[in-house]
């Protein structure tokens, strides 16, 4: 079996009474997030030499939500068996050796919250839920299962005795612990345990045996932070100490989130292992008679502790007898001790969210910093020899989400972040300072950081006003910022105020999403949301060129390093998109001519296509050339030797979808990937079984598995308690751990702890979740008698219906509530209080002077005031107002105010409390017109709050606020209604419809509805932007109806680049007319459709040669093509008179100038022949029209050049159709009309070369019996001196049965062609070729020294390093070894003796001219090796002494090993 990739696991689960455990042998096991992580730990763990001895060694994958318990069987012979449950109910049975399940059950109807394996019944797997269920499950006897219900309480932990079989000991969630008989157990009748009482502790049922000490832990949350040991005749209670750290102080919030864990140690009665506030760990002496009775953990050195509150402890013996503690914690580390010194042995540390962001210091070589979902920066020295994970956290200032990290390029320890709230900032990772942070905020994700030379403005400073370099950042709102590191306090700068101005450009610049420089620090890469790439040149960023390959937005971007062995390699350019193909572009030319005007560029360098989603992360290898590795949402991460266009390793360790991936700066076979599975990966590629992304079922199968990942739910109602309960139907999904209903966790650092990761911005993949069918009970009756149905060795209970609803009742019409109801009640009184009313009112009303009884009677009777004076009223209304408000009912406080005349106070009180009304504010008016716009204000406010917002700017606008109305509409996403209001009360030019109509266009591209956007691009008059918006989806007809529009709105050049595209589209199709349509809409395109007209004409030519089964039925051609009849030149010519009036040749010339600065690539044999065909047919339209223009030295150029695209690409058939077609009587008439000399002759003679070359070979295949026309497919001799497969051989011995005899006659022309090849047998082509042979050898044997060296280093590192003692597959061999292609026997070639070959052929080739080099040339030794063969199958048909001088060439260059033994035989 493969070693395991070294992994950065996530975090354990917080808040499990039972989820860590270690098996005898030395295997630890954690539960993290739905699986569960082992750990080998020991001599056998297969660390290397001074590392700690522990190794991540597998993963059990099977449940579909959060892991709640785990434990080992620690029973002899059982040691490879676990037990886990886990919140889907489920409990399953493995076996850690094959990581299989061997049984499981699904008898839980609710979250299963405790698991225990008995270490008395090796069989025995007990496990409680939040319900108060328990089910003891017999692994052997699946059948026969049983169920308890002792209390109605949530089981918090739970354990098996290990005296007696029988009993186990249940802590509940409300501090109660309780110890059972499972053989005995309450029915319905017997008493229970009291829930009211607080001294009822622990309750034991009468048969219940509790000679044996328990431990009873307090639960988070109880007031008392206390141990407390029950025995038989005594108690001890332990109290924890708040210890103090050194150089600070006592945190008082631990208090309030204590979780104490418990472990009492084998053979060691009087000693007792606890965690204690702030994540200590206390060995108690429960012997000693001191006051203080504890020792603290690891008192020797600072720093080793866990930070925060430990959820577990676990013991495990290593296979060298050591005692061992290992403990998980809410700090994210795994910590082992040694039990006998109490000291920390090794920390495991862990992720506890999605790993966003990977990035290896430039300076500190093997410092990886890792940018995670948890708020934290993990800081991780992959070198260290004695700490495999000797890692750091950084999380001063985070407080989020790190979505992208940059180290500076040249300062050691400084770390560039960027966070998913828009934050930048700098961390000095050599310090404990806190990290700066840059003033300016992006409104969105942080994409992507990149450290650059500064640009105007930031540039015109001196030497040492100015950094050298500057933090570029690349936010989810589309903006790049540049940012002084001296000056973070300071604005930013946004650069597209600079790019605007530089270009002079007026229209919308395109969103941005990754921002990439040129190791040189000279370009600048820009990739953006419409799938565009700009190119930009420092220091004014003036635009270069744009690439225009993706078509959905552009996520990673990736410059080839500058120090390989070919430095031209240095202007690849790789780049990934949402649409799952990368493309690579050679940018040298653009970036050497220093054109005037920006270039425009839609064919690609080369293609790498095979994922099948979204590409996430690019990374070129440092150690080789043209190596690239890309992660990908496909699961899997990619390794492409870009420039062969071949797929190399495919990786498939990762659980869900890769974010991000790196090269090891110092191992060529070492990657590390991060992806939202928590998980980081250090992987080798020499290891993977695969070479390419998976397809089909291999993708499917990856789908499911990343679908047993967690998934967010909805959290569950809280419903009534019932004796037996129920589990109600949940949505399906996962809820995190630290999510809970019982715990929601603390919050570090501002951020809540292990968080659920959730994908923003970037495109998710949707599929179906894991079916959230609920598990049911029967009704229980008495005996707990139970059905249940057995499958396929699963229990599952059967399923039970819901209840159903009650009917509505009709509810009773109700009667108008009293305005005055204190007053009312008084006034139902007892008779007595009623006649002390009248009195006293008697009293108030005849006296003639004030009377302080009196008034006081009046005060406390306040209902009389109804029958005295107004100051007593308004009294009464007081008092039944403050009443009504606080039995909450202000509308009648308001309508009492409104009676006592209080307008305005009213409003106020009602504005005060959030209050006011429709009809309040509609009888504002009359407290005056202030009040009423104060009101109406208020409302708007209040209606703001409420998410009315449509009606609140309806209010606005009553008051003539017409912009406040506006503004508030935009800024809640109401464009429409925005837009509306701004038409039709504003003036027409008012500039804040321009901003609503470009606000909403931008929103309505990013969701997609492109034709809608355009309109809003059109009315804000910027029909620029409205054509791209359209043009972004890519059809024909999108891309067509954006040309018109730009042609329409005067945008020539748009228009031009949008019908061309859409012509390509509709070529793809065969849409002949649709293409030629398309390029009809602007008049530039004059040239290209007359490269279309020949690409019709030729492929119509091509299709008539097939038998009709064989040509395609959906192509549409012109009647022009399919009707035309005669020679294909003729033809041409005719139709570009008649359809295109092409007349004169002036006419041609212009059409010719236009021809010529449309530049394509160079043609391999990986170019698709739809492309090829493209290409030749855009040289034979300039032949064609230079032969109108009868400018015949630019027709040799041309007609060469088609030819010579046929010959590298392989396709022999197209290059001889181009000779039958345009030269059918030979080049002799080309030579007249050159005249001598000529600047074309050099070409003329390649192109005559190639002609005879083409002849050659139809003669020598026509000598075979049932032998090949001329269609015959002949790869070019490029291709041929590579592979050495398709050069022809002879022996005297074999002969090929479809070879002729020697008696086979050649037919005269034929023999006055083979005369004519005296042109082809050219020594100084031949010496030149052999140059060239001798340089590509020479640098091939470098290559392959430089790859044996480093597979060398990497074999003695593998079995020596840190990941285990496997070679590498060719250790043992060393870069001496290799020998040079052109030896076959004696001493290895040495370093100085290629060199010294290299320089003398560089030497014999700059003395040939620079016309013999500049013209391709057929491969002389090929033509020999042909003509030779021919000689030897047709005696006497080839000259003697054209057969001797062919055999001299060959003695002469032929050393290669493709001509090797073709020489040996033809030549002897």
């Amino acid at each position: 079996m493969k070693p395991e990739p070294r992994t950065l696991p996530p975090s354990p689960n917080w808040y499990c009474a039972r989820c860590s455990d270690a098996a005898p042998g030395g295997i630890f096991g954690f539960a993290a997030r739905t699986s569960v992580f082992l750990v080998r730990v020991g001599p056998g763990a297969g660390a290397s030499p001074g590392a700690p001895p522990f190794r991540v060694v597998g993963e059990l994958v099977g449940h579909t939500e959060r892991v709640s318990g785990f434990t080992f069987s620690h029973h002899p012979g059982q040691s490879n068996l676990c037990a886990t449950s886990s919140d889907d109910g489920t409990v399953k049975i493995w076996d850690v050796e094959t990581r299989a399940v061997v049984a499981e059950h699904a008898l839980h109807q609710h979250t299963t919250s405790a698991l225990h394996w008995s270490p008395h019944v090796k069989v025995l797997v007990v496990s409680g839920d939040e319900k108060g269920v328990i089910f003891c499950y017999w692994v052997n006897r699946n059948h026969s299962q049983q169920h308890l219900f002792p209390e109605p309480r949530t089981i918090f932990c739970l354990t098996c005795s290990p005296h007696h079989e029988d009993l186990v000991a249940l802590g509940y969630k409300d501090g109660i612990v309780v110890i059972i008989d499972i053989i005995w157990c309450p029915v319905p009748g017997e008493d229970c345990l009291p829930i009211n009482e607080e001294e009822s502790s622990a309750h034991f049922p009468p048969k219940t045996l509790y000679a044996h000490s328990c431990v009873c832990a307090c639960i988070p949350g109880q007031k008392h932070c206390t141990e407390t040991l029950h025995a038989c005749s005594c108690v001890m209670v332990l109290k924890l100490p708040f210890l103090k750290r050194r150089g600070g102080r006592v945190d008082p919030t631990v208090k309030e989130r204590l979780w104490l864990t418990l472990y009492w140690p084998k053979n060691q009665p009087a000693q007792l292992v606890s965690s204690c506030f702030g994540g200590e760990l206390l060995l108690w002496e429960l012997t000693q008679s001191r006051r203080r009775k504890f020792m603290l953990f690891s008192t020797s050195a600072e720093g080793q502790n866990h930070s925060r509150i430990v959820f577990n402890l676990c013991p495990l013996q290593t296979e060298d007898g050591r005692q061992l503690l290992l403990s998980t914690s809410m700090d994210r580390d795994v910590k082992c001790w040694d039990m006998g010194t109490l000291e920390c042995c090794w920390t495991l540390p862990s992720l506890g969210g999605f790993a966003y962001s990977l990035a290896f210091s430039p300076v500190d070589v093997g410092c990886l910093a890792i940018g995670v979902g948890d708020g934290m920066i993990r800081v991780w020295n992959t070198l260290s020899i004695k700490n495999s994970y000797d890692v750091r956290h950084l999380w001063h200032g985070v407080k989020s989400k790190v979505t992208a990290l940059c180290w500076h390029p040249s300062k050691e320890g400084c770390l560039a972040f960027g966070t998913d709230d828009g934050k930048v900032g700098l961390y000095d990772t050599g310090s404990n300072k806190p990290p700066q942070i840059s003033s300016t905020y992006h409104k969105k994700t942080v994409y992507t950081l990149a450290w650059g030379p500064p640009v105007t403005p930031m540039s015109l400073g001196g030497e040492g006003d100015r950094p050298s370099l500057t933090l570029y950042s690349c936010g989810g709102e589309g903006i790049v910022l540049q940012h002084n590191p001296w000056k973070l306090s300071g604005e930013a700068f946004d650069i597209n105020k600079l790019i605007r101005d530089s270009n002079s450009i007026k229209y919308k610049l395109p969103v941005h999403t990754e921002v990439s420089w040129k190791a040189d620090g000279k370009i600048l890469a820009l990739g953006n949301e419409d799938g565009s790439i700009d190119i930009f040149q420092v220091p004014n960023l003036r635009l270069l060129c744009t690439i225009q390959q993706h078509h959905k937005l552009v996520n990673a971007i990736a410059w080839h390093h500058e120090h390989g062995s070919r430095p031209e390699l240095s202007y690849l350019m790789a780049s990934g998109s949402n649409n799952a193909i990368i493309y690579v572009h050679n940018l040298r030319t653009v970036l050497e001519s220093n054109s005037e005007s920006p270039v425009t560029i839609t064919e690609p360098y080369r293609t790498l296509s095979g994922h099948t989603a979204k590409i996430t992360s690019l990374a070129w290898s440092p150690h080789h050339d043209g190596r690239l590795v890309s992660a990908c949402y496909d699961g899997t991460a990619q390794v492409w030797d870009a420039l062969r266009e071949e797929p190399l390793f495919n990786f498939r360790g990762h659980r869900g979808r890769l974010l991000c991936v790196v090269w090891s700066p110092v191992d060529p076979e070492c990657i590390y990937s991060g992806a939202d599975d928590f998980c980081v990966y250090r992987w080798l590629t020499s290891m993977q079984d695969h070479s390419r992304p998976p397809q089909g079922k291999k993708s499917i199968e990856l789908e499911k598995k990343r679908l047993s990942q967690p998934k967010p739910k909805l959290k569950k109602k809280k419903k009534p308690t019932l004796w037996l309960p129920v589990k109600q139907n949940s949505p399906e999904g996962d809820e995190d751990e630290d999510t809970k209903e019982n715990y929601s966790g603390p919050v570090e650092n501002g951020v809540l702890d292990q968080d659920v990761e959730e994908e923003s911005q970037k495109q998710c993949i949707l599929a179906p979740g894991v079916s959230g069918e609920p598990v049911t009970c029967t009704p229980v009756a008495s005996g707990f008698e139970k059905s249940r149905v057995t499958v396929n060795n699963k229990l599952i209970a059967p399923k039970k219906e819901p209840p159903k609803e009650k009917p509505e009742t009709l509810l009773k019409k109700r009667k108008a509530r009293s305005m005055l109801p204190l007053s009312t009640s008084l006034d139902h009184r007892s008779k007595e209080e009623l006649h002390r009313d009248c009195l006293v009112l008697a009293t108030a009303t005849h006296s003639r002077e004030p009377n302080e009884d009196v008034s006081a009677d009046l005060e406390e009777r306040f209902h009389l005031g109804l029958f005295t004076d107004r100051a007593t009223l308004y009294r009464m209304i007081e008092t039944e107002g403050k009443g009504h408000l606080e039995n909450g009912h202000p509308e009648l406080f308001h309508q009492l105010m409104l009676w006592k005349g209080d307008l305005k106070g009213v409003l106020q009180a009602a504005a005060e409390r959030g209050e006011l009304t429709d009809s309040l504010v509609a009888v504002a008016p009359v407290a005056g017109y202030q009040v009423w716009l104060w009101a109406v204000e208020a409302f708007a406010k209040q209606l703001c709050f409420q998410d009315q917002h449509v009606k609140a700017a309806s209010y606005l606008l009553s008051i003539h606020k017409v912009y406040e109305a506006v503004e508030l509409l935009r800024s809640h996403h109401f464009y429409r209604e925005a837009i509306a209001v701004a038409k039709a009360r504003l003036r027409p030019e008012d500039p804040i419809l321009k901003e609503l109509y470009l606000s909403w266009g931008s929103v309505l591209e990013r969701d997609g509805h492109y034709a809608i956007a355009a309109k809003c691009y059109l009315g804000a008059t910027s029909a620029y932007d409205a054509a791209k918006v359209l043009a972004k989806k890519g059809d024909a007809a999108s891309l067509r109806t954006a040309a018109e529009l730009a042609a329409i709105s005067g945008e020539d050049e748009l228009s031009a680049s949008l019908a061309l595209r859409c012509a390509q589209e509709l070529l793809l199709a065969r849409n002949w007319v649709g293409a030629q349509e398309a390029l009809g809409l602007h008049d530039s395109l004059q040239g290209q459709r007359l490269v279309f007209c020949l690409l019709e004409l030729l492929s119509w030519h091509l299709e008539e040669k097939q038998p009709p089964e064989g040509r395609s039925s959906s192509s549409t051609y012109h009647e022009w093509a399919t009707g035309s009849k005669g020679p294909l030149v003729q033809r041409v010519a005719a139709v570009w008179r008649s359809t295109f009036s092409m007349d004169t040749p002036e006419q041609c010339q212009a059409a010719l100038q236009k021809l010529r600065g449309v530049k394509y690539p160079a043609t391999t044999s990986n170019t698709p022949f739809r492309q090829l065909l493209l290409h030749v047919c855009h040289d034979l339209t300039l032949a064609v029209l230079s032969q109108q223009a009868a400018s015949w030295e630019e027709v040799v150029p041309a007609l060469l050049q088609a030819v010579v695209r046929s010959y590298d690409s392989g396709n022999f058939t197209l290059m001889q159709e181009v000779y039958s077609t345009f030269l059918p009587n030979g080049c002799d008439h080309l030579r007249d009309k050159l005249g001598d000399p000529s600047p074309a002759t050099a070409a003329f003679r390649s192109l005559e070369a190639f002609f005879i070359y083409g002849q050659l070979y139809e003669i020598w295949w026509s000598l075979c019996k049932p032998g090949p026309e001329s269609s015959v497919c002949m790869s070019s001799a490029n291709s041929t001196a590579s592979t050495g497969q398709s050069q022809p051989e002879h022996s005297s011995s074999a002969r090929d049965p479809r070879l002729p005899g020697p008696d086979l006659m050649l037919s005269g022309e034929r023999e006055r062609l083979l005369s004519a090849c005296q042109g082809l047998f050219s020594e100084r082509h031949a010496s030149l070729q052999d140059s060239q042979r001798t340089v590509a050898e020479v640098q091939e044997t470098l290559a392959e020294m430089v790859r044996r060296h480093q597979e060398s280093r990497l074999s003695k590192s593998t079995a020596h390093g840190p990941d285990g003692g496997v070679p590498g597959p060719e250790a043992g061999h060393t870069p001496s070894g290799f020998q040079h292609p052109r030896e076959e026997k004696g001493a290895p070639v040495s370093l100085p003796e290629l060199t010294k070959r290299l320089t003398e052929a560089n030497e014999r080739m700059a003395k040939f001219p620079d016309s013999m080099k500049a013209w391709p040339f057929p491969d002389v030794l090929e033509c020999c090796l042909v003509l030779l063969h021919i000689g030897a199958q047709c005696p006497g048909a080839v000259d003697c002494k054209l057969q001797q001088q062919a055999r001299e060439l060959l003695e002469k260059y032929g050393h290669a090993r493709t001509y090797r033994r073709p020489r040996q035989t033809l030549c002897t």
